[in-house]
């Protein structure tokens, strides 16, 4: 069943919203339930609040309810399967703190795929629209992007047959980019002048991570010297934040003369998940995991985790709805279309930290 939260009477999901895994209240109507229908105050709500999650974590009989929440009714919010994405946040509430991990994409995910009807660049983008690429530079990049990227969303595509395709795409645009010989002194003037934006919330996620030591591995096919620029400009780039992605190399001079290690694109994220089990070995208890990405490739991220008891996999669909939204829907526990805000997330990580 497919469930989209901007119902005008949610009374309707009641049993759609109870959560196997997660023992029941201890009355027959519950907290959820009571919300609509005696329109508790506010200040009776928070109390009632509290009184769950102090429950909860010490594992005694209550539930976590929240998917009445506002950020759940939005209508950007699209989730297959209630039950089940009850039982996962169950398990992240009682895991609290030190169980948890972040894994998350960065282009699209953490940063805006467009502000006010205006396409946000990533981080390639930043780069490729800069004023330091000549014009006809940037026209040959756009071709490459309107031939490949034509590929990567194709839904009648497997992930198999998308893989050659993104690594000749990442290597020319990366030869082009040498080509220009970038200087690394002007990569902080280049970001402060770009169109990028992270997406709404961003200030509280990153915050209340860093407040509460959560591990934060950010594993993005983009340039990840830009990335790191962002967030430091951003003032979110806290010592929990690790980024994983394509670095540039830069010759004596600072000049970009290529690119470190080996190339890291939409799809191969599954392999660059298992190169990086030794830091996933490192938080070995922290098994429970909220993923976020904006493509099937980013749903491998976590593939380096060996210890997993509950991963929540929230994905924001940004284009092409009507064409992948199936194909999301079967995938992530939670879609998140055309959404360029964090709140379904912050709304979780304020319940479980």
């Amino acid at each position: 069943m497919t469930l989209e939260f901007n119902l005008q009477d949610p009374r309707g999901v009641r049993k759609e919203l109870t959560p196997k895994g997660c023992p029941p209240t201890s009355t027959h109507t519950s907290t959820l339930t009571r919300g609509w229908m005696d329109r508790r105050t506010d200040e009776e709500s928070g109390k009632a609040g509290k009184q769950t999650l102090k429950k909860l974590r010490k594992g005694k009989g209550t539930k976590w309810l929240g998917l009445s929440m506002p950020e759940f009714q939005k209508s950007s919010v699209r989730i297959k399967n209630p039950t089940r994405v009850e039982e996962i946040i169950c398990g992240l509430i009682k895991g609290g703190a030190a169980k948890l991990q972040i894994i998350t994409d960065f282009d699209m995910t953490l940063s805006r795929f467009s502000y006010n009807g205006r396409r946000c660049p990533s981080c390639h983008n930043i780069i490729d629209n800069c004023k330091l690429v000549t014009d006809e530079c940037r026209e040959k990049l756009l071709q490459l992007k309107k031939k490949y990227y034509a590929i990567e969303v194709a839904p009648d595509l497997t992930v198999e047959e998308k893989f050659p395709y993104m690594v000749e795409w990442y290597t020319k645009s990366h030869g082009l980019l040498v080509e220009q010989g970038i200087p690394k002194a002007k990569l902080k003037e280049i970001v402060a002048d770009s169109d990028v934006m992270l997406k709404e919330g961003y200030e509280n996620f990153f915050g209340k991570l860093h407040q509460h030591s959560i591990p934060v591995f950010i594993f993005s096919a983009g340039i990840g010297d830009v990335l790191e620029e962002v967030i430091r400009q951003a003032g979110v780039y806290h010592s929990n934040v690790k980024v994983v992605s394509n670095f540039m190399d830069f010759d004596e001079n600072g000049v970009l003369k290529g690119f470190k290690g080996e190339l890291i694109h939409v799809f191969n994220k599954h392999d660059g998940a298992l190169k990086n089990t030794d830091y996933f070995n490192q938080l070995k208890d922290n098994s429970n995991i909220i993923l976020l990405g904006d493509s099937q490739g980013d749903l491998r991220m976590a593939d380096g985790v060996a210890n997993v008891e509950h991963i929540l996999k929230i994905g924001y669909l940004n284009d092409r709805v009507d064409d992948l939204l199936e194909q999301y829907m079967d995938s992530y526990d939670i879609v998140l279309v055309k959404e360029e805000s964090l709140e379904v997330v912050n709304s979780i990580l304020q319940k479980t930290l």
